[in-house]
């Protein structure tokens, strides 16, 4: 990408998160995005009154801007890496079922159930479209994302198990619902029929082979960390991890998602405990930290600027709007089926569905997912629902979440001990 378009998106991330610090004060994610939105919004109406070259300009501008390459083969590397980082394992592992199934029989359910609304939805605004396209979108749109969530629910005396179990669920379902995605894309794109038993085999190999490639390259860096003591040395091996272990993992065909999120929960927890000095554990986290909020304000403002290159048509618009309800009932039925599983095993506290089903943002990563479709009929149904589902997400669902977590679970409202949850 060319540097004067990168300069741009830097300067006007900078600016936008300084509008919202200074004048709105809402999450940062949430604020640069309800900024970008509102910057497009602008720029389409002015164009259509007096000025038109300028959508024309600005859209010319981003459609510069591989969004699909830009968070797939860039940011996600070192967001997941970020995420990973700051998980305790002791946490994930309190959490390790409801987590798992959550990641990987909540994302199925959700494809299914989106897969098969979308599916009637387009056909009946007149909008046909193959199941295996309907389902493409329903993959996309199931794995939630950790990136606006997490700054809300660390403003809260929230249960520890709620929360292991929302960022653990959002990092590693990142990974199974690309998976899912890659191998139903090959499904319809391919000349060759691939069966059930061939699709699930794709899944096991490129699930499994991201996390045996995630903790070999965890403890080669980790057996590296611990014979160094230099923390700017310590903090450039942690960013090859996150870079040249998600490109490896891409290359060799497995999950490069997976495979970064164990490698950072491994150097987040082992790597910190055993192989630094307290100056490094006190530099590696402001330095990821900052990298983290960067990435995702930079992240939120290319979402926001994306309304630019959406296409107008009123089928898409009516699909769009049924999209949203349909996705959070999609959620919601797969949270209800996950806690009946484990009903049996352990006591569901109150609030619990509510806030796992209100607290699963979509976010950039559903986008980049959108955008990587193939140029086919139903291209521009998909990006639209999509956009219409993560817009509604972050900025609906995020600036409410705060007020339900407050009326739903009783150890917040109370100040009272911690409550288990699934």
């Amino acid at each position: 990408m060319p540097f004067d378009v990168i300069a741009i998106l830097i300067t006007l991330t900078a600016l936008f998160s300084f509008l919202n610090v200074r004048h709105f004060g809402l999450p940062s994610t949430i604020g640069v995005l309800a900024i970008a939105l509102l910057f497009s919004v602008v720029v389409i109406i002015v164009g259509k009154l007096g000025i038109p070259s300028l959508r024309s300009v600005a859209a010319g501008f981003v459609g510069q801007i591989d969004f699909n390459e830009i968070l797939l083969h860039g940011l996600l590397a070192y967001l997941l890496f970020a995420g990973g980082l700051n998980l305790k394992i002791h946490q994930l592992s309190d959490q390790k079922f409801a987590i798992a199934l959550l990641s990987t029989l909540g994302v199925a359910i959700s494809t299914l159930l989106v897969g098969g609304g979308a599916w009637l939805v387009l056909n009946c605004v007149g909008l046909p479209i193959p199941p295996i396209a309907a389902l493409l979108f329903g993959a996309l749109i199931s794995p939630t994302d950790p990136v606006a969530v997490l700054a809300i629910l660390r403003t809260l005396a929230i249960p520890q198990s709620l929360e292991a179990q929302i960022a653990g669920e959002s990092l590693f379902n990142d990974g199974v619902g690309a998976v899912v995605f890659m191998v139903l894309l090959r499904i319809g794109t391919s000349s060759a029929h691939i069966g059930i038993l061939e699709a699930s085999k794709l899944l096991a190999i490129e699930a499994a082979g991201g996390v045996g490639f995630g903790l070999i390259a965890g403890l080669m860096t980790y057996w590296l960390l611990a014979r160094v003591d230099d923390y700017k040395v310590e903090i450039l091996l942690t960013i090859g991890l996150a870079s040249g272990g998600y490109a490896l993992a891409d290359a060799l065909g497995v999950s490069a998602p997976i495979a970064i999120v164990v490698a950072g929960l491994l150097i987040g927890n082992e790597g910190r405990e055993r192989a630094m000095s307290e100056e490094t554990r006190s530099h590696l986290d402001v330095f990821w930290e900052v990298v983290d909020e960067i990435l995702n304000a930079l992240l939120f403002l290319l979402i926001g600027v994306e309304l630019l290159l959406l296409p107008l048509h009123r089928g898409y618009a009516i699909a769009s709007l049924l999209a949203i309800p349909l996705t959070l009932g999609a959620r919601l039925v797969s949270v209800i089926c996950v806690a009946l599983i484990l009903m049996p095993f352990r006591k569901i506290e109150r609030g619990t569905i509510p806030v796992l089903t209100w607290s699963g943002l979509r976010g950039g990563i559903s986008v980049a997912l959108a955008l990587s479709v193939p140029n086919r009929e139903y291209r521009d149904a998909i990006i639209s629902m999509t956009y219409a589902v993560v817009i509604f997400s972050v900025i609906g669902q995020g600036l409410t979440l705060r007020s339900l977590i407050l009326r739903t679970v009783p150890s917040v409202q109370s100040g009272g001990p911690k409550a288990s949850s699934l």
